[in-house]
């Protein structure tokens, strides 16, 4: 945690800020190692607070007490920040733009004379870099997500719904030592596989691609992959898009694996297959960032262009939507090295059908 507050602060001191007052529940997992949605952080150059209520008091006390002053606030939210900002002289208050409502900024305005800067970008950059230790966590979720993969193959048939899928999934995921699952557990088949964020309902899986789209946390850290297969057996108009798909993501991941770190030129090397034959059904970007947030930065985009770093985590999922018809999504996900990257994905990629 120590080496997250330096970094902050030294981004503080670019930027001429005095302190910041940090409120979204990803702020205050990432800068207390535990997680509170209701906790807030004020940090200054030289001093360190933490606002915990009264369930967390006593293991935030436990945990946090050789780098926060852990206070419980009690009574008009003026006395315990606005006075405490006054005494730690913030003229320049960083707030989390990205995240805080405008109601609590409202609040937050009222309390001090302090001026409010948005520091929302600023504070996401941060988590940009993953650790070795933040490395490993989302390792182990995506081991977990495999494993379930894996499972979920043996018992797929027309028999169970989509949502029995999605259960079994998440199910299966947090007995096996997940947290929880990452997101809205995709599974969906037939027609609405041209859905990329189709949701899962009480209907039985049909003949046909099924995608299944889904991933756990372990220790806050989240997985992402996206399995499309085959119930039945696919004809050779299914099996050419499946091929253009996997053609495509491939590629993308050779350029990643070869050393190439232009984040829009991997979405290009990907798009350019799938535009082939394809144009118009590759809708969205190749992938994005993932760590705290399911949804993270840097992305790789066909509208923006990053420099990717050893220690960004991103996915790599192209796809093909053809609308009333079907679509295909495979999805993994990587980490950018020094040479090369890792690829924490496992699961099999060729054309599964059941």
């Amino acid at each position: 945690m120590l080496n997250r507050i330096k970094s902050l602060r030294k981004s503080m001191r670019e930027k001429e800020i005095d302190g910041v007052f940090l409120t979204s529940r990803v702020s205050h997992r990432y800068f207390t190692g535990f997680d509170n949605e209701d906790g807030a952080l004020l940090i200054t150059d030289n001093n360190a607070y933490a606002f915990e209520d009264f369930r967390y008091t006593e293991h935030a006390e436990a945990v946090l007490k050789d780098i926060y002053k852990v206070i419980q606030p009690k009574g008009e939210r003026k006395r315990w920040l606005g006075d405490l900002i006054s005494e730690e002289k913030i003229n320049k208050l960083g707030f989390e733009d990205l995240s805080l409502s405008v109601s609590d900024y409202d609040l937050l305005k009222n309390d001090s004379s302090a001026e409010l800067l948005p520091i929302g970008k600023m504070v996401a950059s941060l988590r940009e870099v993953k650790s070795k230790d933040e490395i490993e966590k989302i390792n182990q979720a995506q081991i977990i997500t495999d494993m379930a993969f894996e499972h979920i193959l043996g018992i797929l048939s027309t028999d169970i719904t989509e949502t029995d899928v999605a259960a079994e999934l998440e199910y299966f995921m947090k007995k096996h030592g997940a947290e929880d699952k990452s997101f809205e557990t995709i599974s969906i088949s037939a027609e609405k596989t041209s859905l990329p964020h189709g949701v899962p309902s009480n209907i039985k899986l049909k003949k046909g691609f099924f995608t299944m789209d889904f991933g756990a946390t372990v220790d806050g850290y989240h997985s992402d992959m996206t399995r499309t297969v085959c119930i039945g057996k696919a004809d050779e108009e299914m099996k050419k898009l499946y091929d253009t798909v996997l053609e495509a993501q491939l590629k993308a991941l050779e350029y990643l694996n070869n050393g190439g770190r232009n984040s829009k030129e991997a979405d290009k090397i990907a798009r350019d297959i799938i535009d082939k034959d394809y144009k118009g059904y590759f809708g969205h970007s190749l992938g994005h960032s993932v760590g705290l947030e399911i949804h993270e930065k840097p992305v790789l985009s066909p509208k923006l262009e990053t420099t990717l770093v050893a220690g960004n985590i991103v996915t790599v999922e192209p796809g093909i939507y053809i609308p009333k018809k079907y679509g295909v999504r495979i999805e993994d996900m990587v980490a950018i090295c020094e040479k090369g990257i890792k690829n924490f994905t496992k699961s099999e990629k060729k054309l599964i059908e059941i």
